[in-house]
């Protein structure tokens, strides 16, 4: 049986791909499948970084488990046909090596890619964190004049309409695109509404799922540095508050949006 492959993209940075990404090979960890994971975005390797601090955690906390993680440096030769080529060869034997997990999670990198294109024509789900301002909505969606229903595809939005007919060409099923508004503000102001407002219109015209992924948290900045997550604070030293129990609830209302195939009794034992 096929890896079920999960991919986060978006081609804006800073919108919290890794950090979701993260956690949800964490939750598949914990639920004792075998996960694999690859990092697209190697030489800027926040995810990497991640599991490198999870990995000296662990020397110390046997409960850490560890995914199969592999980085990717993008080819950088002078010859563009070269390159892609190398590309697809680093990309295709990562995916065979990681051939017999249950699920492989990819984090890709805030830019346009050949790795990027290729990593997304292979999602069964892919994941879009966005921040919630029209200058990151950008990138799925130019609104012409200022007008809200003036809408129509932006770059990214368009090369995920692309990697939907590579799939098709394969033979595969259609992707599920979830878009998730990440780093949300806890007090609620007419932008965000706004920004609300134009994704909702979008999401039947674009064939994607909305919803929410985490609230702006310190707990996520501090978490990195130790290569953990919110999965692992009930094994830590570390006391729970309101503000974690929160969060773990948002993680639990995130991993029932993507609807993986897994029980979704397990779900409530996140």
């Amino acid at each position: 049986m096929k890896p079920y492959i999960i991919v986060f993209g978006n081609e804006k940075g800073g919108t919290g791909k890794s950090t979701i990404a993260m956690h949800i090979a964490v939750y598949l960890l914990n639920l004792g499948c075998n996960v694999g994971t690859i990092d697209i975005d190697a030489r800027q390797g926040t995810f990497t970084h991640y599991f490198d601090n999870r990995k000296r955690s662990a020397s110390g906390d046997p409960s850490l488990k560890m995914p199969k993680h592999i980085p990717i440096f993008i080819s950088d030769t002078q010859n563009r046909i070269e390159n892609e080529k190398e590309d697809r060869k680093s990309f295709e034997n990562a995916m065979r090596e990681l051939s017999s997990c249950n699920f492989i999670v990819i984090d890709t990198p805030g830019n346009n890619t050949f790795l990027s294109r290729l990593a997304h024509s292979y999602a069964n789900t892919l994941v879009t964190p966005i921040n919630d301002s029209f200058v990151d909505l950008d990138v799925i969606v130019k609104i012409s004049n200022g007008d809200l229903k003036n809408l129509r595809p932006s770059v990214y939005a368009e090369m995920v309409w692309d990697q939907r007919k590579e799939r098709a060409k394969r033979g595969e099923k259609p992707l599920d695109w979830i878009v998730v508004k990440n780093r949300l503000s806890t007090l609620y102001t007419k932008n965000r509404g706004d920004v609300n407002t134009v994704l909702e219109a979008l999401a039947k015209r674009l064939s994607f799922r909305l919803g929410n992924g985490f609230c702006e948290r310190v707990i996520f900045k501090e978490l990195f540095l130790s290569g953990t997550t919110l999965l692992d604070l009930k094994n830590s030293d570390t006391s729970m508050n309101l503000s974690h129990v929160a969060a773990r609830q948002e993680l639990r209302e995130l991993i029932s949006l993507m609807k993986l195939p897994i029980s979704q009794e397990l779900i409530q034992n996140v």
